[in-house]
This record gives structure tokens, C-alpha cells and sequence, in this order.
């Protein structure tokens, strides 16, 4: 974190020749501390994320170190605080523990002990405030910028479509590969618009045995079935004043297409065992890897229902065809990676960078989010996938240059804040040469001198 070094020790000693070995034990090995004498002093000191840990003496004039320690807990309980008991006071340390102590430390102690007991609970600090920072940073970010990623003319183009179509109550058909985010546009979908406080109700098509299928989106009333021993509300019912998300709509079987195909139609359904229809008023999102108009000519996807769910359509890009948004990308999963795990983030590696750029990426976002997880995690070493061989190319030589071009000047501009000057000497070209090729690959956001 960029605070590291100046993550502080504070010190609460009444003893001033005890309060004045600490201070020195801790200068010698370059740590920062200040001290006080008495608690009351330290808590007017303390806040929230205040950029350090406590070393406080229990026994104290006036508030005791118990009383600060319960005092910190409550504004923050992530706040390592070391407490120095006296010797024999083994119950004091036991209550200090419980009481969300990180560590004690006995008198008499060694200089050296006390330095490894506070680097400890630096360490651990220094790893809470960054997570917090983190999160602050994913937090802050527009909504849908924030999850749908990239300023790649596809993805500018992407969420221009989910704010035009999310307050729409037309059915929508999303199509993307595999890793390109399809459940995530269709949760974009249903929060842009007027269902958004309705539930969202997502199903894979692809993970339902057949048998279940009927039961699970229709619902069933007692009885219905042997093993029906109580009324269950289906999936699409479940969604009524919401959405319903059908993921891999191309595996849904046949029989059922023909009854999802009635619901859309008429919005009202029919649980197993139960002649009452049941008006559902929910809106249908579905998403398919697969090109469903050829396999409705074919005979494998009913026609009527390819025609029904396709009255707005949602493609989304693959990454190959948008690797300028790749390093933002990256960053955004690392920082993630980086709060989930509660582990620092790497530090930035140009080096890392171009083979990303360079790889196909047939898992596309998911693939690369695994591969920020594992550069977190420090594992990247022999597994990423960019140190396997790319699949099939069938993009053309000089496509496949400019697209790696394109990305490498996106990922430039971003590392030197859009300044035109840095950047061109950063790739080692001529500023005019460089904005011919931003001109050329109509990069978004023109950058400065």
C-alpha cells in the first residue's frame, strides 16, 4: 500500500525509563513510534484507520489498559493492540486475549522480542488498511462501468445497450462465448430497470437433469408426483415481478421449450398437479453461447421460440476482440483478488503485461480473472495460461498486429495518465506517429500533450 512506510507504532507508557528503552528498541530498527503516558492521551489520538498499531502498558494512571483496550475494539476491532503485562500477571494476559488483544508481551522482555512481537502486528495493519483501500476503491467506482469493464469501443458500445434496454420491457436474448459475462449483463439488465427491487431468478438450462426440469421452473402442487410431499413455487413463478435469467437456453430440452414457449406467450403457468393457471408477470433474459437461428434450421431449437425470446439482442465481445480493456481488466481483478484473499497486490510488472495482451484468451473474462487470482495468490509461476501455446489464429497476420498494437498504445496511455509526450517516449516512436495511430484505432478519450 502506498502508506507502508509510514505505518506508526504508538506507544502508551507511564514509566518514563521503560517508555524511553521501547522508543529506542523501535528507532534502532527504523520503525516510527511515538509515545504518551497515559491512555487517556492515546485515545484522543486514535481513530478509525489510524496508520499504525498500540503498545500500551495494562497498568496505568487513570484509565488502565483494559479499559483502552475496549475503548479501541469499539472503534476499530481490526486495530492490532499489543498489551505489556506485568510479570506473573498470567490471568491479566488470558483477559487481554479474550477481550481481542492481538498479542501480549510479559515483563521483563527483550528488546529484540518486542521488535518481532511489532513488526507482527505492522504486518498485519499495514494488510487490514490495504484491503480497506481496496474495497474504498472498488466501492467508489460508477456502478456500471464498474462491472461491466473496459473502454473498448465493443464495451462502450455494450453498456450504451443495457441503459438503453434496461428500462425496456422487451425480452432480451444476450450471446457471448463462454467467460464473456452473460449472467453478469443480465444482472446489469434487470438493476437499470423498473424490476429492480423484484427478484432475480437465474437458471442453467444446461445443469438441470430433464427429470427435474418441469418441477423445478414450474413448480408443483402435494402430491403431484411420488416424493411431492409439500406444494413447491417454481423458478418462473418465483420471478414474477422481477427476472428471470435462462442461461444456455440452446440446452433446454425440446419438451420443455414447447411449455416455456406457452408462459411467455399467455404469462401465466400451471404447477404440476394443479389445473389453476397463476399469472406470472416477470421479464426473460436469455443467453446462449450457441447461434440459435442455425439451430432452429436445423430442427434443434424451436423457430417459434428463437423468434419470441429475440425482440432485443445483446451481444458481448469476446476478449481477443477487445484486448485494449485487458489491463483494466487485470487491475480491476487483481484489486479483487486482492480483498478476497486479504493479500497485498502485486506490484505492477510491465513485463507481465504483454504476454497477457498477446494471449487469445478462449476462457475470455473468466479465464483472466483466474489469472489475476493466482498472480495474487503468487502461484502464477508455469500455470497462467499465456505460457501455453495460443489456439488457432483465424484473424489475418495484419489483423492480429494491429489489434496487439491497438492494446499495447491503450495500455501505454493508461499507465502515463493520457499524457501524449510520455507515452510516445515510453513506446520509443514520435509523438506524431503515435497520434496517427490513435486516430487510426479510434481510441477513446484523446490524450493530452
Amino acid at each position: 500500500m502506498s502508506q507502508q512506510e509510514s505505518l506508526q507504532v504508538l506507544l502508551v507508557e507511564d514509566d518514563p525509563d521503560v517508555r524511553l528503552g521501547c522508543e529506542q528498541a523501535l528507532q534502532l530498527e527504523d520503525i516510527p513510534v511515538s509515545s504518551v503516558d497515559s491512555a487517556e492521551k492515546a485515545r484522543r489520538r486514535l481513530t478509525r484507520d489510524f496508520p499504525g498499531i498500540v503498545v500500551s502498558d495494562i497498568r496505568l494512571p487513570g484509565m488502565d489498559g483494559m479499559a483502552l483496550l475496549k475503548e479501541l475494539q469499539a472503534i476499530d476491532p481490526e486495530l492490532p493492540v499489543v498489551l505489556i503485562t506485568g510479570h506473573g500477571d498470567v490471568s491479566l494476559a488470558v483477559q487481554a486475549m479474550k477481550g481481542g488483544a492481538h498479542d501480549f508481551i510479559e515483563k521483563p522482555f527483550s528488546p529484540d522480542y518486542l521488535v518481532e512481537v511489532v513488526r507482527r502486528a505492522l504486518d498485519k495493519r499495514r494488510l487490514t488498511l490495504e484491503v480497506r483501500q481496496l474495497r474504498a476503491r472498488l466501492e467508489s467506482r460508477d456502478t456500471l462501468e464498474a462491472r461491466l469493464i473496459g473502454r473498448s469501443p465493443a464495451m462502450v458500445k455494450v453498456r450504451q445497450l443495457v441503459a438503453d434496454l434496461g428500462n425496456s420491457a422487451a425480452d432480451i436474448l444476450i450471446f457471448g462465448e463462454t467467460g464473456t459475462g452473460k449472467e453478469l449483463a443480465a444482472r446489469c439488465l434487470h438493476e437499470a430497470g423498473p424490476r429492480r427491487n423484484g427478484n432475480f431468478v437465474a437458471i442453467n438450462c444446461g445443469g438441470l437433469p430433464e427429470t427435474l426440469f418441469e418441477s423445478e421452473i414450474f413448480g408443483h402442487e402435494a402430491g403431484a408426483y411420488t416424493g411431492a410431499a409439500k406444494k413447491r413455487i417454481g423458478k418462473i413463478e418465483h420471478a414474477s415481478g422481477g427476472t428471470l435469467f435462462l442461461d444456455e437456453i440452446e440446452s433446454m430440452p425440446m419438451a420443455m421449450q414447447i411449455k416455456l414457449l406457452r408462459v411467455l406467450q399467455e404469462r401465466s403457468l400451471e404447477r404440476l398437479g394443479s389445473n389453476t393457471p397463476i399469472p406470472v408477470d416477470c421479464r426473460v433474459i436469455a443467453a446462449t453461447k450457441a447461434d440459435l437461428k442455425e439451430l432452429s434450421d436445423q430442427g434443434r431449437f424451436r423457430a417459434d421460440l428463437y423468434y419470441r425470446l429475440n425482440v432485443a439482442t445483446l451481444p458481448l465481445p469476446p476478449l481477443r476482440e477487445r484486448r485494449e480493456d485487458i489491463p483494466l481488466l487485470f487491475e480491476h481483478f487483481l484489486l479483487q483478488a486482492a480483498a478476497r484473499h486479504e493479500r497485498p497486490v502485486p506490484a505492477a510488472d510491465p513485463a507481465r503485461m504483454g504476454p497477457l495482451l498477446a494471449y487469445d484468451w478462449p476462457g475470455n473474462v473468466r479465464e483472466l480473472r483466474n489469472v489475476a487470482d493466482r498472480c495474487v495468490l503468487g502461484i502464477e509461476a508455469g500455470v497462467a495460461p499465456f505460457t501455453a501455446e495460443s489456439p488457432a489464429q483465424k484473424r489475418s497476420l495484419a489483423e492480429t498486429v494491429d489489434s496487439f498494437e491497438r492494446a499495447l498504445i491503450t495500455e501505454a496511455l493508461e499507465r502515463n495518465q493520457g499524457s501524449l509526450a510520455r507515452t510516445a517516449e515510453d513506446l520509443r516512436i514520435a509523438k506524431t506517429t503515435l497520434h496517427d495511430k490513435i486516430r487510426k484505432y479510434g481510441l477513446a478519450n484523446q490524450p493530452s500533450g
